[in-house]
């Protein structure tokens, strides 16, 4: 298995669409070699000064970026014609006016905190000019053109606000005041970057380390060994070796690639068709980004965003990422169902021996969890306890320890994290407009007038926006977005700050698999074969619980564990019910009598299940009991073989 995955693993370099795709060098000699010790630099200055001695803020931010622009613009081509194997002049001279800008930023420390935003110097405005067109340009080069145009776009209506009537208008600021307070601590330098310097810099490398250790083909015969045999096993296997690669990548389409190239040729092998097959994997891998303990990046920006400890976004997303996979795992398992699909043959499935002898390959993500919960640690310490794991298990697994190994993990833990430093940046420039012309608290108001102080209303204005906010980006640029012009709308219509932010962050999640820019879906296709937005729409059809279950937490904070102990349990019990409901209605199928259902009952079930979306114990009721009434039917007429209208 271990063989065949690491075959698959060269041969998605083909396919590979994530985060630069073809746009990526392939750097040799002198340039492979700087890229390499850049990287292992850049590793080992966050480790020594976000575990053993720290530095100033700004000190960190500032170094965050600079080892961003040497490892981005050599990396990334300036569009897809340049040579992939050399770095052309004018990327050396973007290196060196970055490291100018940096440097002088440096330098001027604490005279640009005085000047900052006010009076600043012709030499305050040029670093800062450098650093925010690199960002812009760096952003483009590895997420395309979108999150860039939106920063230049919300740059623009800082600069003439003032020519826009009614009430996004303002007064309008000069170029020198705008530019000088983009590297404020309520701009570039705000909670997002402070996120990315620190706790989400440390995961993406903790997730280099996990698939150094040998993690990710266990997850892999892991999840075979479990659920390979079942009908349609290679779909399950696909949700549930994609959630776990999820959780710690932060990014779908990364995930699509590195696992789909495994799992889609699997699905279409036993039957399913290519669309399904490409949507089962994007789905299943948007999925792992709200997929706890590390829920990817995103989750740790907003633990900054909000002030709260990342242990708590932990635990309020269990119950949602369960309903989220659970209705995923049901929809696949009824298409298997409805076509008659078998399980792989169980001689070719790893042995469950083998899977429990191996079992310590999930240790990095268990003292993971104990840091975090038990413990109640820092997500840092967390993150550099979880490091140490996986080079442990490594040392177990292979029976030696590789220096050499060592060094070229934390060099590409680097490599893999220098677009979360542009993208995040690109974000703050976005929040420092939202904070200078004071926009983001007009949205909300416009939101909660539009919606009469409805807060269902208000829910789907800011869903809306979300998506459309959302689509085409990374997770975590889209989440800061959204979460800086909507969230405030839903926290004035009475929602806490946890239930708001998880709000937009589902709906930034699954922007990746929402047509007509559905990026993960997009990804699967491309390996599947299927038409791009026939992927899509499916991927909406299985992932329907996660434009629901957000819904249903702003009404029953219960499903965040808010609340007793016996409201959480309540609440989980009729969730569930409702979405075994809704899977049978989309699919169609009963599973439980393998009883295919017309539309009629079908749209009965659907609606129950919505019924059992508030916490209301009337609808809790009429929605289980018409849920029961409607599966006792189906039963019937299935014993007496006649066919359910």
């Amino acid at each position: 298995m271990n063989l065949f995955w690491r075959k698959k693993n060269k041969e998605k370099k083909e396919l590979e669409t994530e985060e630069g795709g073809s746009r990526k060098r392939e750097l040799e000699g002198f340039w492979g070699k700087y890229i390499y010790v850049a990287g292992l630099i850049m590793t080992l200055f966050h480790i020594y000064v976000l575990v053993i001695s720290p530095i100033s803020h700004w000190n960190l931010y500032c170094l965050h970026i600079l080892f961003g622009f040497l490892l981005v613009f050599p990396l990334y081509k300036a569009n897809r014609k340049s040579k992939s194997n050399a770095v052309p002049w004018y990327d050396v001279l973007l290196m060196l006016a970055g490291t100018f800008a940096i440097g002088y930023c440096l330098k001027e420390a604490t005279g640009m905190a005085y000047r900052m935003g006010s009076a600043p110097v012709t030499m305050d405005l040029i670093a800062i000019g450098i650093i925010i067109v690199l960002l812009l340009e760096g952003t483009r080069r590895i997420f395309g053109n979108i999150l860039p145009i939106i920063g230049i776009l919300f740059l623009l209506y800082c600069r003439f606000g003032k020519y826009i009537p009614g009430a996004l208008g303002h007064r309008g600021y000069s170029w020198k005041k705008i530019i000088s307070y983009m590297l404020s601590y309520e701009a570039v330098f705000s909670s997002p970057m402070n996120a990315s310097a620190t706790m989400v810099f440390l995961f993406i490398v903790f997730g280099a380390f996990l698939h150094m250790s040998g993690a990710g083909p266990y997850f892999i015969d892991m999840a075979m060994s479990v659920a390979g045999s079942k009908r349609g096993g290679p779909a399950k296997v696909a949700v549930i070796s994609s959630a776990l690669f999820g959780t710690v990548s932060g990014n779908s389409v990364a995930n699509v690639v590195s696992t789909g190239s495994f799992t889609i040729p699997m699905m279409k092998s036993v039957g399913y068709e290519k669309k399904f097959a490409g949507a089962v994997e994007a789905t299943a891998s948007t999925g792992g980004q709200i997929m706890p303990p590390i829920l990817g990046s995103a989750a740790f920006i907003m633990s900054e965003m909000i002030s709260k400890p990342y242990s708590d976004i932990m635990k309020a997303s269990i119950i949602p990422a369960l309903l989220f996979f659970f209705t995923v795992f049901m929809i696949v398992d009824i298409e298997a169902a409805k076509k008659g699909l078998k399980g792989m043959e169980k001689e070719k499935l790893p042995s469950r021996s083998y899977v429990l002898k191996n079992i310590y390959m999930l240790l990095p993500l268990l003292i993971l969890i104990i840091t975090l919960t038990v413990l109640g640690n820092s997500p840092i310490r967390a993150a550099f306890y979880g490091i140490l794991t996986c080079i442990a298990v490594y040392i177990v697994k292979e029976r030696k320890f590789s220096f050499k190994l060592l060094l070229d993990t934390m060099s590409q833990g680097a490599r893999s994290a220098c677009g979360m430093i542009c993208a995040c940046g690109t974000a703050g420039i976005v929040v420092g407009v939202l904070n200078m012309t004071g926009a983001g608290i007009k949205f909300a108001s416009f939101v909660f007038e539009a919606s009469h102080g409805i807060l269902m209303l208000g829910l789907l204005l800011t869903m809306l926006a979300s998506l459309i906010l959302g689509m085409g980006l990374p997770t975590s640029a889209s989440y800061i977005i959204c979460a800086a012009v909507a969230a405030p709308a839903l926290i004035e219509m009475g929602l806490s700050d946890i239930q708001a932010h998880m709000f937009v962050f589902y709906f930034a999640c699954i922007s990746a698999i929402t047509p007509p820019v559905a990026m993960a879906a997009y990804a699967g296709a491309s390996i599947s074969g299927a038409k791009p937005m026939e992927v899509g729409f499916t991927a909406c059809k299985l992932g329907i619980c996660a434009f629901i279950v957000p819904f249903m937490f702003c009404f029953a904070p219960s499903l965040l564990w808010i609340g007793s102990f016996g409201t959480i349990l309540g609440t989980i019990v009729t969730a569930l019910i409702g979405a075994t409901l809704l899977s049978y209605g989309l699919q169609r199928f009963v599973g439980c009598f393998s009883q295919p259902i017309g539309p009629v009952f079908a749209g009965i079930l659907i609606a129950l299940a919505l019924l059992l979306i508030t916490p209301d114990t009337l609808t809790d009721i009429i929605g289980i009991l018409g849920g029961a009434a409607v599966l006792y039917v189906v039963s019937l007429l299935k014993k007496r073989g006649k066919a359910v209208p």
